[in-house]
Parts: structure tokens; sequence; C-alpha cells
């Protein structure tokens, strides 16, 4: 799992169309703690996946860019999952669980 520091990251990564699951994480969030508790599970037992993460408090314009350009309301915590540059899928609070990240990556290999 690796943290987004800035924008030039993000682009490159979403930009090489391969599929790319972030967690925008809330450090001050007891909900955010608990989904980033489920998501560091998942990424630890499915190391093939393209894991990222950025914490909302330290990169709020990297935040706002994503939810800008992909048209998604900023929500934290929240897990987006991007295949080929486009968000197929987003979920948030309570519904970032280890089967909900499981089944999405699953579905949309």
């Amino acid at each position: 799992m690796k943290k987004f520091d800035s924008h030039e990251a993000f682009n490159q990564a979403v930009e090489s169309g391969e599929q790319l699951l972030l967690l925008k994480h809330s450090s001050t969030c007891p909900v955010s703690s608990a989904a980033y508790e489920e998501y560091e599970s998942f990424v630890k037992e499915h190391t093939d996946v393209n894991a990222y993460y950025l914490v909302v408090q330290e990169d709020r314009p990297l935040s706002n860019h994503i939810a800008e350009a992909f048209h998604i309301k900023h929500e934290s915590p929240q897990a987006i999952l991007f295949n080929n540059g486009d968000v197929v899928w987003h979920a948030s609070h309570w519904k970032i669980t280890y089967d909900s990240l499981l089944n999405t990556v699953k579905e949309n290999r």
C-alpha cells in the first residue's frame, strides 16, 4: 500500500490505465480508522492489487481534485476503484469492508 503525496503521482497512476484502489482516510475519524483497518487487511492479503491511500488532512487539495475531476462527492473515509483511468466504484464509511473490496476488485478485473 503506497501513499499518494502529490497530484503528479496520482495523475500518473490513474493515467497508467491499470486498476487502482484508493482509500481517502481521515486521521481524526473513528469510522475512518475502522475502514483503514479493513482496507489494510485486504491489501496485505492481496498483494497483486495496486493499492494507495491518502490522508485527507495532509493533502486536502489532492482529495478535492479527485472529487472534482471524477465527479464524485468527497467523503472520508472513501474507497475508490479506478479502471482504465475511470472510476468504476466507490463506497464510504461502513460500506468499506474486506468483503466489499474483494468483491469489487474481482468484479472489475
